[in-house]
């Protein structure tokens, strides 16, 4: 006859696998989630240097919308979907300011699906150089 202690043994031995199939899902899940925001801030990096690359170059041109949109164009990585990113320059007398606006597709395989598309923007002004 097996001993009260070894039979607790024996009844316990399958609850670490079934906690770990019930647990894993969720720490998945939220690893997703976690990439997922790291796309989405890298995005909003992107957009800031992107405004600042094109007021720099707005500031010192002597076409300002145009070599400060081709600058902020060029500033967006590959990676942060550059191709639907809306950027606008408006030159003044003593200032220009780029806005740069892209929306994140949230792709991450099922994390994507629980977060809605992000849309990040950033505006940059600087003082026209003489």
């Amino acid at each position: 006859m097996p001993s009260p202690a070894r039979s607790d043994r024996a009844r316990e031995r399958g609850q670490a696998a079934v906690e770990l199939a019930l647990g894993f899902p969720l720490v998945c899940l939220g690893l997703l989630l976690l990439v997922q925001m790291v796309v989405v801030i890298r995005a909003q990096v992107a957009v800031v240097h992107a405004a600042r690359e094109g007021a720099r170059a707005a500031a010192v041109s002597a076409d300002p919308v145009g070599d400060g949109g081709a600058a902020a164009r060029a500033a967006l990585p590959a990676g942060t979907g550059a191709a639907g990113a809306v950027v606008r320059i408006d030159a003044g007398a003593t200032s220009v300011r780029a806005v740069v606006r892209l929306t994140v597709h949230t792709n991450v395989p099922l994390a994507g699906a629980l977060v809605p598309d992000v849309d990040v923007e950033s505006v940059a002004v600087m003082q026209v150089e003489p």
